[in-house]
């Protein structure tokens, strides 16, 4: 179930590494049950490889920031066991949606921090702040819905999309170029790990991974009806502090709880079917 981290150099102690392997074979219908369309083309001008390299920098970098300060939370920890249980269940349902999925090296880790926040990087690099959990209340189906939602972002690669819209645009190179990974753009991913953890997606990204993390939920056992349950305990935290982190890169709004609502009855028998598959 987990791995280690086997460099002697890296941040990690070997008992702080999770890993989990995508490749399972899950017992459910195999198509899509909600309709998002295909992934865009743009992300093909930044390298996939590239940016997922980018990610476990950042992801690294990160996490060994939280182990200095003494807010990464240990293996034993119940909140992060709960996480992994939970991602353990996700995660054999990812695949259908990106087949680089079956090799990434899936991580969940903990931060201590009243940040009501979560995010997946490219490469299936999951964190959560503890934030989110104890003043949202989560419940293990809420939890996993924005597990799930992240987990979409990852899977559909709104980042790499995201990415290539902003560097094509600024750096003007020719298609040709854009296409093959050649010039600037095709070393830009290198350089943008800081961005992932900021990045803003587009109100359609945001359709896409509610949609699709609702069915990976749902095909893993989880109520989705909980889509909309976590989106009203966002949609009242705003008036907290300022509102959550987590808000200022996925807003919310009656819109979007009403498509939450409008989506769950398609996904309804993946539920029921998972629930009987024990």
């Amino acid at each position: 179930m987990c791995g280690h981290c086997r460099s002697k150099h890296s941040v990690w102690s070997a008992r702080r590494a999770f890993v989990l392997a995508a490749g399972a074979t899950a017992l459910a219908p195999a198509l899509a049950q909600v309709d998002v369309g295909k992934p865009s083309v743009l992300r093909n001008l930044v390298g996939a490889q590239q940016l997922e390299s980018a990610a476990v920098h950042q992801y690294l970098q990160t996490m060994g920031q939280a182990r200095t300060q003494g807010t990464l939370a240990p293996d034993s920890h119940p909140q992060l066991k709960r996480l992994r249980a939970i991602a353990q269940r996700l995660i054999p349902f990812t695949t259908q949606w990106n087949e680089r999925a079956r090799s990434w090296r899936w991580e969940v880790n903990l931060i201590g921090s009243q940040q009501i926040n979560a995010y997946c990087m490219p490469g299936g690099k999951i964190a959560f702040y503890t934030g989110i959990l104890d003043k949202l209340k989560l419940t293990d189906d809420e939890a996993a819905m924005v597990m799930g939602h992240e987990m979409a972002h990852a899977l559909r690669e709104h980042a790499r999309e995201r990415l290539a819209k902003s560097q094509a645009t600024g750096i003007g190179l020719s298609v040709g170029a854009q296409l093959l990974g050649l010039g600037d753009l095709g070393n830009v991913a290198a350089n943008l790990g800081t961005r992932l953890l900021t990045l803003k997606f587009g109100r359609e990204d945001e359709s896409e991974a509610d949609l699709v993390g609702l069915e990976i939920a749902a095909r893993s056992a989880f109520d989705p009806r909980a889509g909309a349950s976590l989106w009203r305990k966002m949609a009242a935290a705003t008036g907290a502090g300022g509102g959550p982190a987590f808000l200022s890169t996925h807003p919310s709004g009656p819109q979007r709880i009403r498509e939450l609502e409008a989506n769950a009855p398609k996904v309804r028998g993946l539920y029921d079917h998972a629930l009987k598959r024990g």
